[in-house]
């Protein structure tokens, strides 16, 4: 992807010629090695030596070992495949000559267009239809913590092009070669449940057309095999498609808004809501979007470094907040006439979402029915980057996998998606309330954890992200700090939590803190402990 998109000669002299330039070694209380190991990541890889026959020898990934392009060990069905533009690498490190993309606009559509469909609408439903908030008040909630909470993610999305590493193998650096397994499942956990409400909605959506003849069931499949298309040939397929697909999505929402809006207005009157049902549903779109900090530095390890730091976070920030903003409060609109207009509440009892969003298009007759299939593709862009960071997170699991084609990993994703989603779509109200709840506490203490290393610890400084130990255990961090400060929030997370089946005594008060406690205590744990950790061994 990146090489095909550089922007020529000038681009890649530039780079070689970074890659010649000294890397300061950090101060010696960070210790040496670090600083010292960042030019060994480019000019002393470790020596590879194969030897034919064996199956282990073949599935070794060496210590150290980065993505370089050997098309001349490759069978000629694969090569072919990635000529036609499949991307090759999976997890390994992108050495810096490779970081060539300077198409940085593309940071901000895969987002954009990824979050420009159905997908925030039910979570912005919720607020009218479940937390019992006015229009007025849930779209105050919406756009003051969606504008705080996208802070995060957007600041680590730097580090992809900075480091040339996937966002979780970052997180190895915090949380450790082996312990960074939890959150790497919790991670993998969270993209597949937004996948599956994206699934949904549009498996909703389809079978709207026709509920007697076609099942949720079938439109959930039909959409995650067309998802699978989209992502199985990777990065530059993927940045693609997000680059052109927003324009059919955004005219679609329009002609829906514009056909069935006239009934927006018909919002149910609630009372003033309480703090705690402010703090609750707020808890709600934090988890939607503080969870990209698993997923954002995915999309940009093939893009050159020597730009502006804060052009790489803006273009995220504003691709994950100017889709979702509007959809969110459409969602609450939406979720606040459902009860007073006939024809939309029966539709969401049979059909959910999408059969609202297809009563909405009946005025529009048999085009109405074409706008409707083309919102039932619009979550396509969704599914393909969530299953795209699931099958990195699933190669992450044991060392050998790195040795196997994503491409593998993105199929045994599929397979797992389908199943779950249809099982959730039972449940759907409930499926999505609990699920938004309980992620945004992991990965409250996810951010803090990766936001403090890099701020505190590291000062910023990306070289200390050393390429030669990426998949050396013994020296990256142990990752013990990172899991017992992540251990000591949880004790006021639980009080703070507000779910259904369970509420705290500090939430019956309060109501839903367990992200913010989760965020902010781990953040201020994690730096004495990581600091006896450094003291302990001398070096980050």
């Amino acid at each position: 992807m990146a090489s095909s998109e550089s922007s020529g000669d000038a681009g890649r002299h530039q780079a070689r010629d970074l890659e010649k330039q000294a890397v300061p070694s950090v101060s010696s209380a960070r210790g040496n090695v670090q600083g010292e190991g960042y030019q060994d990541q480019h000019q002393h890889q470790p020596q590879h030596h194969r030897h034919p026959g064996g199956i282990i020898e073949l599935l070794k990934v060496e210590d150290g070992e980065v993505y370089e392009v050997h098309p001349e060990k490759n069978p000629k069905w694969y090569q072919r495949l990635l000529d036609a533009g499949a991307e090759e690498n999976g997890v390994k490190p992108v050495p810096l000559r490779q970081r060539t993309n300077r198409r940085y606009n593309n940071l901000f559509t895969v987002f954009f267009t990824g979050l420009l469909c159905l997908l925030p609408i039910p979570t912005g439903m919720l607020a009218t239809l479940d937390f019992g908030l006015s229009l007025r008040d849930a779209s105050l909630i919406i756009l003051f913590f969606s504008a705080l909470t996208c802070i995060p993610p957007a600041f680590m999305s730097i580090g992809g092009s900075q480091t040339g590493l996937r966002q979780l193998v970052q997180a190895r650096y915090s949380f450790g070669l082996y312990l960074v397994t939890i959150p790497l499942l919790l991670n993998a956990a969270t993209i597949t449940g937004f996948t599956l409400i994206a699934a949904i909605v549009g498996g909703q959506s389809i079978a709207s057309l026709n509920p007697d003849k076609v099942s949720v069931s079938v439109g959930i499949v039909v959409i995650c095999l067309v998802a699978f298309a989209a992502c199985a040939m990777g990065y530059r397929a993927l940045h693609w498609w997000e680059r052109w697909t927003w324009i059919p999505n955004l005219i679609s929402l329009v002609i829906a808004v514009g056909c069935g809006g006239k009934h927006l207005h018909l919002q149910t009157p609630v009372d003033p809501p309480t703090a705690a049902t402010v703090l609750s549903y707020a808890g709600l779109i934090a988890g939607y979007f503080i969870t990209f900090g698993g997923t954002v530095s995915d999309y940009s390890i093939y893009h050159d470094p020597n730009t502006s730091k804060w052009k790489i976070a803006l273009y995220i920030y504003l691709g994950l907040f100017t889709p979702s903003v509007p959809l969110l409060v459409l969602g609450a609109a939406i979720g606040g006439a459902v009860p007073n207009v006939p024809s939309w509440a029966s539709a969401y009892e049979v059909s959910g979402v999408g059969g609202v969003m297809f009563e909405m298009l009946t005025p529009a007759g048999g085009f109405g029915k074409f706008i409707m299939v083309l919102l039932a593709l619009s979550v396509i862009g969704n599914i393909a980057i969530s299953m795209y960071s699931v099958s990195l997170n699933l190669q992450m699991l044991l060392p050998f996998f790195a040795r196997i084609p994503r491409f593998f990993f993105t199929i045994v994703t599929m397979a797992i998606m389908i199943p779950c989603a249809i099982h959730a779509a039972e449940q759907w109200e409930t499926s999505l309330e609990n699920f938004l709840a309980l992620i945004g506490y992991w990965a409250g203490c996810f951010d803090a954890v990766l936001i403090d290393e890099l701020v505190f610890f590291r000062r910023m400084d990306f070289s200390t992200y050393d390429h030669a130990i990426w998949n050396v255990g013994r020296k990256l961090p142990s990752g013990i700090p990172a899991i017992l400060a992540s251990l000591i929030s949880m004790a006021l997370v639980i009080p703070g939590m507000a779910e259904v089946w369970y509420t705290g005594p500090i939430a019956k008060t309060t109501g839903d803190i367990g992200f913010e406690l989760a965020f902010v205590v781990t953040a201020l744990f994690y730096i004495p402990l990581r600091w006896l950790e450094i003291k302990w061994r001398g070096h980050l």
